[in-house]
């Protein structure tokens, strides 16, 4: 039992490492005017990922749903592609799996609408399609990501990239953002966007 400890140690210091990057204070200053553009023309804010990544898009969707509604009674619009069980493994079976989040975009996304993709590697095959669809129908795109990057890094207008190799530390630090981002709009954004 003894070992457990300098373990958990590690494991917290690895992630508060993957924190202190100023990157974090950045990606979020350039999402949330994303974000409240969004909600003030009535857009809809897109999240898909796959795993843990399918979990955080999901639990990101309830968050900022609910968590954020203004006095005014605004709210954002947003979906996870990832809750769409019967579309998203129709698109698995009857096509590819690559195409489950891109052919969803297809049917259901418009010219202003955002694509908030998360992929701890930064090449998930379903993610990129779905970036490119997005760029195609003209939506504003943000990528949650890590390991350098990936492809991800280079197709999306806000990639926010957590400085480790880790999946278990990017995801950590995914979910942080999410939550951080979901505390700002309902602390801080409505009073500074009266």
């Amino acid at each position: 039992m003894t070992e457990i400890i300098p373990y958990v140690r590690r494991y917290v210091e690895e992630t508060r490492d993957a924190l202190g990057d100023p990157y974090l204070g950045e990606g979020i200053s350039r999402i949330v005017p994303i974000l409240l553009d969004a909600r003030a023309h009535d857009r809809t804010i897109y999240f898909f990922g796959n795993g843990g990544s399918a979990s955080t898009a999901s639990h990101f969707v309830c968050d900022i749903g609910k968590a954020t509604i203004r006095g005014d009674g605004k709210r954002f619009r947003c979906v996870a592609l990832v809750d769409n069980v019967e579309s998203l493994t129709a698109w698995a079976n009857d096509v590819e799996y690559a195409r489950v989040f891109s052919e969803q975009l297809q049917t259901l996304a418009h010219e202003g609408d955002v694509a908030f993709g998360i992929s701890g590697s930064g090449n998930s095959p379903n993610v990129l399609r779905a970036m490119e669809a997005a760029k195609g129908l003209g939506l504003r795109t943000v990528g949650l990501t890590g390991m350098g990057g990936g492809k991800l890094k280079g197709l999306v207008e806000v990639p926010v990239v957590v400085p480790s190799n880790n999946m278990q530390h990017i995801e950590d630090v995914h979910l942080m953002v999410c939550h951080l981002l979901t505390a700002y709009l309902r602390d801080e954004a409505p009073s500074a966007h009266r």
